[in-house]
């Protein structure tokens, strides 16, 4: 069992919030014992007896619970930057997908690796994942080290549908905590404009019989809500609401299209939302009434979405593409404040996975997945907020240290444990490979 002492770090536990008594940063020390939150306080909280066999001087370093990456598609590394400045249809119909048909389990394997280590690089130590070849993903979930919430992406009017089905029961079975916990599992039907209500039926049905959540795309075009309306009568949140997905923990991506009525069947039937701002305003697909759910008490988390419409993985330019969206959208400078975003990339990510007990705050007895911000650059000076510097100044480059299930992933800026060149190899020849380039 291994011990990490922390010391002399400011402390952005993310426990409190905003209209709660009390600091929201401090200085302090962490102690962490195996793959726990042994001690989490100021300064004089670790006993000074107990033995730790890492010790990391935080002076000038800012320490917070790992960001969680609640929706992103890990292997769509490898499409990065082919099919940029198109509509989300005609990205998906005629780039993305016949691309994806050719890719096999391996090209899946080293896409997912070159995101995983993008990820951590940024800061996430924890990540929602949609995609296929799932056995391939969760292999390099186990090898990394990194935590994961994965599930088999189906599409229920394809030919595949069924097999899709299969797959996803094998997978549960297969990959349902394993890595010491790391890695759990979901259903992932993909939207309700691929998959019909008798389709859903089928995904409830195994859900049930395996105790698991569902992440599911919702209404992240104008053009999927008109044509739900027009097939069914009433709005993707209100067809899975009708349905019955939302009696399973569910975490819904996107939920730019949303009306009063639907965030409150969100609200009340417990949904987590996944919000991806950079994507959405990327294939314009349009702004989230993000305050509205915020203010309506939807854990609201954060995603990148795949890297090919994005096109990376940093959670810092999301928390901040977040902030400033949502302000100039509202004609608001006090909408989502940094520290709100700050909590919808670590203590809401983890609500919104079911996780809360887990990760995304750090109190003792709480996985070990914490992240160090090496805050002695120029551009982090005067420290006049570490809140604000942390989402409006920070760089994914400043990230020091990083520690997931109580192990030390990033050290100095470096990965530990990864082969970075021979991974961009693999990715480049197997783009270019699946492109014809």
């Amino acid at each position: 069992m291994s011990r990490i002492l922390i010391k002399n770090c400011t402390l952005v536990p993310m426990v409190k919030s905003l209209d709660e008594p009390g600091d929201l940063y401090y200085t302090g020390e962490i102690a962490i014992e195996g793959n726990l939150l042994k001690t989490v306080g100021p300064v004089g909280s670790v006993d000074p007896n107990w033995p730790a066999e890492v010790i990391i001087d935080g002076s000038n370093m800012v320490a917070l619970p790992g960001f969680i990456n609640a929706h992103t598609h890990a292997a769509m590394t490898l499409l990065r930057s082919f099919a940029d400045d198109l509509p989300l249809m005609q990205w998906l119909q005629d780039k993305i997908w016949p691309l994806e048909a050719k890719l096999t389990g391996e090209d899946v394997y080293w896409g997912s690796k070159l995101c995983i280590l993008e990820m951590l690089l940024s800061g996430t130590t924890t990540f929602a994942d949609m995609y296929f070849f799932m056995d391939d993903v969760a292999k390099a979930v186990e090898e990394s080290g990194i935590r994961a919430c994965l599930s088999r992406g189906m599409i229920g009017i394809g030919e595949n549908a069924e097999l899709a089905l299969e797959e996803s029961q094998r997978f549960v079975e297969s990959w349902q905590d394993r890595a010491n916990g790391r890695i759990t599992t979901m259903l992932g039907p993909h939207a309700p404009y691929t998959c019909p209500p008798t389709y859903l039926e089928k995904v409830m049905a195994l859900a049930e019989k395996y105790d698991v959540g569902i992440h599911i795309h919702v209404a992240e075009t104008a053009v999927e809500v008109a044509q739900i309306n027009k097939q069914y009568g009433k709005s993707p949140v209100q067809l899975l609401d009708e349905v019955g997905i939302f009696g399973f923990p569910t975490l819904a991506a996107h939920c730019v299209h949303v009306t009063e009525g639907d965030i409150a069947i969100l609200k009340n039937k417990g949904v987590g939302v996944a919000h991806n701002p950079e994507s959405n305003m990327k294939l314009a697909s349009g702004i989230a009434p993000v305050p509205a759910m915020l203010c309506a008490g939807i854990p609201v988390a954060l995603g990148t979405d795949g890297a090919s419409s994005n096109n990376n993985l940093d959670m810092l330019e999301e928390m901040r593409a977040a902030a400033l969206l949502h302000k100039v959208h509202t004609m608001d400078p006090t909408t989502v404040t940094s520290y709100q975003a700050l909590e919808m990339a670590t203590k809401n990510g983890a609500a919104a996975l079911g996780m809360q007990d887990k990760v995304g705050m750090l109190k003792p007895g709480m996985l070990a997945d914490v992240i160090l911000f090496n805050f002695d650059k120029p551009h982090l000076y005067p420290r006049h907020d570490v809140l604000a510097h942390l989402v409006y100044s920070a760089q994914s480059s400043d990230i020091d240290t990083v520690i997931v299930d109580g192990n030390i992933l990033v050290r100095s800026g470096k990965p530990v444990g990864f082969d970075v060149r021979e991974i961009c190899k693999q990715v480049q020849e197997r783009a270019e490979r699946i492109s014809g380039a």
